[in-house]
């Protein structure tokens, strides 16, 4: 006897009333679903499937992650490192030199061999250390340089993620591509000037005392400064000599924002507690000399400090305006970059090309839809009308979960659309030929399709399986396109199983209590 428990009946239909709603925002104009979107609760439907740079046009950014000029900084402030440690240790040491990813001295008494080898290695104990005579090469190991490197792109892909997510920038697609590689696509986005500024600065942000404005370029530099170039002149001052010794870094940054003081832009910021102890300590041994800030080896300030600044909060000012302040507080908020960033790629797609691919998608889907639920109640009759009303539902089901998860639809994902509506009554197929072949053996109506249904279903699940299990795959290991066309066939399998074998079963059932059948229409 075809039967449905009462809960199962309720919640197919709820499900189904669901889906409908999530997907109609689809339908709307861009004005309702935005009117909706401000004006409605967040919990009801008004989100609408985004459209991936293929489709709505957008920005192709190709970036390169220059990780040779990180290793080169790591080693540089590491010879700072190995000077400090051998004068501490009173060892003598001549022609300190970095070059080519090592860095060499030579001792100036080679009785000191064992000491200088003993306080290099509690230095830093992961480097390299050969010994030739009286003279030391110090250099990376290279599991020690492999994972320096591919932290150094997680992070750098993180940091921009986060300044791109600061610009608004809906559904960006960020992923690494080779060993130094970042791909960026920007969907909607046809002018990533902005975005390219943001992303090429490093945003190493330093806090270092002045020895004086670099007035006289013939005048020698001392050994513990560096001439470092002004961001902007003012009052003829193009460079400044600091001290090597960063006093406070970025990286103790809590938070900044822009602001205003004396009607001019600022970035106000707030150290953590470490960096407010080091700030303090710093402009209370320094009252009365100038204290530079640097942002990618350019001094941007110059202040000099009046008085103890101890609550761990300050402001930068300069010739900003307001759009650059802004920019830096979120460079500042994001993070600094592990390792310059350079585009080396740039491509633009228009939106025309984007609706043009739509269109061609949506016709193709319309077509398929169109000659298979034709195909259907020619074969089917009755019961090839029910799994097309089953069709339809599964159409909004799949608009209404990328909707609901926010996926992005690209071309691929459009295939995988087609491929789905011509799947979907594959279930449908496999019960309505088991019924045939019940009822020809003898069965009346009724036995026929319950016995239809449950012979089918091992095959169902069997077939389903086996194409799911090989979306999921294409999903972990592919990328870009690939992982679009799988999100879309995984999610169609899923609601044509579930319209196939629910939906469609319970019309039917509905259509037997109802009608009472005398003869099997199909």
């Amino acid at each position: 006897m075809l039967y449905i428990e009462h809960w199962k009946e309720r919640l197919i239909v709820i499900i189904c009333l669901l889906g409908v709603l999530y997907a109609l925002p689809n339908a709307l104009p861009k004005t309702t679903v935005n009117w909706l979107g401000e004006h409605m609760p967040s919990f009801l439907p008004h989100q609408t499937i985004n459209l991936g740079l293929d489709l709505r046009g957008g920005s192709h950014l190709l970036l390169e992650v220059d990780l040779q000029a990180m290793m080169d900084e790591r080693m540089r402030s590491y010879l700072q490192d190995v000077r400090a440690t051998l004068r501490k240790a009173k060892i003598g040491y001549k022609t300190l030199t970095y070059k080519s990813g090592r860095v060499t001295f030579a001792l100036v008494d080679i009785a000191q061999q064992d000491q200088a080898k003993e306080v290099i290695r509690e230095l830093d104990r992961d480097m390299a250390i050969s010994v030739d005579g009286d003279r030391f090469t110090l250099a990376m190991k290279s599991t020690q340089l492999d994972e320096m490197c591919q932290n150094a792109m997680e992070q750098s892909i993180e940091i921009v993620r986060r300044r791109i997510d600061e610009t608004g920038t809906r559904e960006p697609s960020i992923q690494k591509q080779g060993d130094d590689r970042i791909l960026v696509q920007l969907p909607g986005m046809d002018d990533p000037s902005r975005v390219k500024n943001l992303l090429g600065q490093t945003a190493k942000l330093a806090f270092r005392l002045v020895e004086r404005p670099d007035t006289n370029p013939m005048e020698p530099v001392p050994l513990h400064a560096e001439r470092v170039p002004a961001a902007a002149e003012e009052a003829g001052i193009k460079s400044w000599i600091v001290d090597k010794r960063i006093m406070v870094s970025g990286d103790m940054l809590l938070k900044a924002q822009a602001t205003f003081q004396n009607n001019e832009p600022v970035v106000a910021f707030t150290f953590d507690r470490r960096g407010a102890q080091a700030f303090g300590e710093t402009t209370r041994e320094n009252v009365g000399r100038a204290f530079a800030i640097v942002l990618d080896n350019k001094v941007i300030s110059a202040p000099v400090i009046r008085e103890p600044i101890t609550g761990g909060s300050g402001v930068i000012s300069g010739s900003f305006s307001t759009q650059s302040a802004q920019d830096l507080a979120l460079l500042l908020r994001a993070g600094a970059l592990p390792a310059p960033i350079k585009v080396i790629e740039e491509r633009t797609i228009g939106p025309g090309l984007g609706a043009d691919s739509v269109r061609a998608g949506g016709i193709a889907a319309v077509l398929g839809l169109v000659l298979v639920m034709i195909s259907m109640v020619l074969f089917y009759r009755l019961f090839g009308l029910f799994a097309n009303i089953a069709l339809l539902i599964n159409g909004a089901l799949l608009f209404a979960l990328l909707s609901f998860l926010q996926a992005t639809l690209t071309l691929p994902g459009i295939a995988g659309i087609v491929l789905t509506i011509g799947m979907a009554v594959d279930a449908n197929v496999l019960v309505f030929e088991r019924i045939r072949e019940e009822h020809k053996r003898g069965r009346s109506i009724i036995p026929a399709i319950d016995q239809g249904y449950k012979n089918a279903m091992s095959s169902i699940t069997d077939a389903n399986l086996t194409t799911l299990i090989a979306a999921v795959l294409l999903f972990i290991f592919g990328t870009g396109p690939v992982k679009g066309f799988a999100v879309t066939l995984s999610l169609g399998i899923i609601t044509s199983v579930f319209c196939g074998t629910m939906v469609t079963h319970l019309i039917i059932i509905w259509w037997t209590q109802l009608k009472k059948p005398k003869k099997l229409p199909i």
